[in-house]
């Protein structure tokens, strides 16, 4: 019996449903980082940190990081500027969190992360987030406010909404009203 013409009908829909199931997950995968900085979006952000806190329940730190005055670099400098410190601040944070964590772009210029066992080296995290940036030959001045939280339970949001007061209470110009 020749089991070619068998093969073939059942072969070529398999080949197009795994070509068809890589493109999604491409695709999926794509949605999930931001363009411009390359980390992850809230979405793929979300769910890697829950992992991270139902395994390594009481050892994690979920930050909330704020570029403060971005909107005068963008107004200053231009957008293009604001690109270049978005992408600085991106990489200054991935590289900080390395493989004990997940950095992510919320959206504008709020950043957040999630480490395993990172007290000691908060202070190096917030020197990096000082750096200026280079940009045409020159070097823009930066700044952040980071806001960190230890989740007592393992509820992301729980986590980030305190990680929220904590970041506004440490603003340079007081600020401690509401965005949105």
């Amino acid at each position: 019996m020749d089991l070619a013409p068998y093969l073939a009908a059942v072969g070529v829909p398999l080949l197009g449903w795994s070509a068809h199931t890589t493109w999604l997950t491409r695709r999926l995968a794509t949605a999930r980082r931001d363009p411009l900085t390359g980390l992850l979006t809230r979405d793929g952000f979300t769910s890697r940190a829950e992992r991270l806190i139902r395994s390594r329940a009481g050892r994690t730190t979920v930050l909330l990081i704020d570029l403060d005055d971005f909107k005068h670099v963008n107004d200053t400098y231009g957008h293009a500027a604001g690109d270049a410190v978005l992408a600085a601040t991106a990489d200054r944070l991935a590289a900080w969190c390395g493989s004990a964590g997940v950095a992510a772009r919320l959206g504008g210029d709020e950043f957040a992360a999630i480490v395993v066992d990172s007290d000691e080296r908060l202070a190096d995290l917030h020197a990096a987030l000082h750096e200026p940036v280079p940009f045409k030959g020159q070097l823009l001045d930066v700044g952040a406010s980071t806001g960190a939280s230890h989740p007592a339970a393992l509820l992301l949001t729980e986590a980030l909404s305190a990680a929220d007061r904590d970041m506004y209470t440490r603003k340079p110009d007081g600020r401690t009203a509401r965005r949105r």
